[in-house]
């Protein structure tokens, strides 16, 4: 059996009537924008996360652009975020209007080295963009102070820590305003594109539903101040809803598997080996995908093809190496462990109806071509 990073099909025949039930509830309702299904979204979603607010949108990079755009973040601004992420993030801040800045990422657990924030603040910097990546939090207590001090707006990129916890708090609430994506690979997947931007601020509310709609506010056909057609769809968010109710069982299944990965795969650790993933203790990690590091990861990924096991390299590469964003300057060399990461760490499969066989498959696989290398 051939065994993919991600596969929704055993979710969606486990889950199918729910899922069935929601598109036909949503399509004898009447109204397939900005409808109930939208509205009940959000209040849920918002309650989930103890915010008073939550503005669905049609996508998470929109999530991320419109997030900036709703704390004042514009042309000529910087934001400081990382490398290590995947290129929406980058491409957000620049649609945005702002410049993006990087900071390297620590070893031990890929995430924001915030000992390096202090150092990149400009008079020009407007916001702070820690991306919560693979299933974990950035370290957020030095992001917050140096906000306070420098009157900076942080938005967090949840695009991957849907359910993550911080010191016992969530992913999103950590911030001034939080960016997530509904993508149908994401902890919390719609079966299409999907987003939202939770916030505690009246204000960056009422910015975030004028910018997802035009620009508009209470009258139609009179826009305020120009803004997006960025509405999350009536279908997605209607599916969204009830999976919601699933997402604490999405995480523990997520994690189960982790834990079974690393219980399989311990005895091939090593500072020259294999490197799994490493959990800080104030995390508590949802594992939106499981990566480790090997410095023959290229070799590892071909052998396993015989096996019929396909991997995935979460990211290649890095941002600033891309030449769309060659314009910022950055030589390489610049963000060494980000660069060094790149040739070195890939993602086993990671999913929550995720079978125990093709687990032990992967395992199994794994460990013959490490023992072989």
């Amino acid at each position: 059996m051939s065994t993919r990073v991600w596969d929704y099909l055993p979710e969606y025949k486990r889950e199918r009537k729910d899922i069935l039930e929601a598109v036909e509830r949503v399509f004898e309702s009447g109204q397939l924008v900005l409808g109930e299904s939208v509205q009940g979204f959000e209040r849920e979603f918002a309650l989930y996360h103890g915010v008073p607010h939550c503005v669905g949108v049609d996508n998470g990079t929109n999530a991320v652009k419109l997030g900036l755009e709703a704390l004042g973040v514009g042309r000529g601004d910087e934001v400081i975020t990382v490398s290590n992420t995947a290129a929406p993030t980058v491409v957000a801040i620049d649609g945005a209007g702002a410049t993006p800045v990087f900071v390297d990422v620590r070893e031990h657990d890929f995430l924001m080295d915030t000992t390096q924030v202090a150092a990149a603040i400009t008079p020009r910097t407007k916001a702070l963009l820690p991306v919560h990546l693979y299933g974990q939090c950035v370290d957020m207590a030095p992001l917050r102070r140096l906000a306070q001090e420098h009157g900076l707006k942080i938005l967090e990129d949840c695009a991957q820590a849907h359910g993550a916890r911080h010191n016992g708090r969530l992913a999103g609430t950590l911030g001034d305003a939080a960016a997530f994506s509904f993508y149908p690979t994401k902890v919390l997947g719609a079966y299409g594109d999907g987003g939202a931007v939770i916030t505690s601020d009246d204000a960056t509310e009422r910015n975030l539903r004028r910018l997802r709609y035009y620009g508009m506010e209470e009258v139609y056909y009179v826009v305020q101040t120009p803004g997006h057609n960025s509405r999350l769809d009536e279908l997605h968010a209607e599916i969204l809803r009830r999976k919601l109710t699933r997402l604490d069982d999405y995480v523990a299944d997520r994690q189960a598997v982790a834990e079974r990965y690393a219980e399989g795969l311990a005895d091939l650790t090593g500072p020259a080996g294999l490197v799994l993933p490493s959990v800080n203790p104030e995390n508590d990690h949802v594992y939106y995908v499981y990566v480790i590091r090997h410095p023959q990861r290229d070799q590892i990924i071909e052998r396993l093809k015989a096996y019929d096991i396909a991997l995935n390299i979460s990211y290649p590469w890095p941002v600033h190496t891309m030449t769309g964003f060659a314009h910022l300057g950055y030589a390489k060399g610049s963000l060494p462990v980000t660069e060094r990461l790149a040739k070195e760490i890939f993602s086993l499969p990671m999913y929550p109806s995720f079978p125990r066989d093709l687990q032990d498959k992967v395992i199994g696989a794994l460990r013959d071509v490490l023992t072989s290398l």
